[in-house]
């Protein structure tokens, strides 16, 4: 606000309060004569989706200190090449010509138990045909991998979550 004083015919003083305009912005800035001073560019940073900050645990309780860290999609090996030599690895290992072991690393605890239960449990082993993946989070993959056990198709479903800088199975299941 401001106040302006001025002479009105002789020596006597008044004072008048004068209001701001409102100033449109779109209007303002589109000014001919203002020109030169171009419009503020709002700068918008893309934001990318936040990393998973609670991993699965299964009901396992952990020291704050030895906790599961969640990791980054970006500092992990590639996504699709992993998947297919995990899943065909699982595959080998469901019709027994291949030792679970060789993925404990890989998997859960709770996915590593039931890994060595389905030993042998197929009588071949499967092909791959056709993967499908989605990356719902940054550090987390949901693939479904269509499988031909003879004449017959299955679907496979895995998740994989970034967890202290390794891709590791939360979940796997064959429909």
């Amino acid at each position: 606000m401001t106040t302006q004083f001025y002479f009105d015919e002789l020596p006597t003083y008044k004072s008048v309060v004068l209001e701001p305009a409102p100033i449109i912005h779109s209007d303002f800035w589109n000014h001919p004569v203002l020109d030169l001073f171009p419009a503020p560019v709002v700068e918008v940073i893309a934001q990318k989706a936040l990393l998973f900050t609670t991993p699965s645990c299964f009901g396992e309780n952990y020291d704050p200190d030895f906790a599961p860290q969640p990791t980054s999609a970006s500092e992990l090996p590639e996504l699709h090449i992993w998947t297919l030599k995990f899943v065909v690895s699982v595959l080998e290992i469901w019709a027994g010509k291949r030792q679970p072991a060789q993925l404990s690393r890989w998997c859960h605890q709770k996915i590593y138990q039931e890994l060595i239960r389905n030993v042998g449990s197929q009588k071949e082993v499967g092909r791959v045909r056709a993967l499908h993946q989605s990356e719902p989070l940054d550090g987390i993959c949901e693939s479904t991998v269509t499988v031909r056990y003879g004449g017959r198709l299955r679907s496979l479903v895995v998740r994989f979550e970034g967890i202290d800088k390794r891709w590791l199975c939360t979940a796997l299941t064959l429909l």
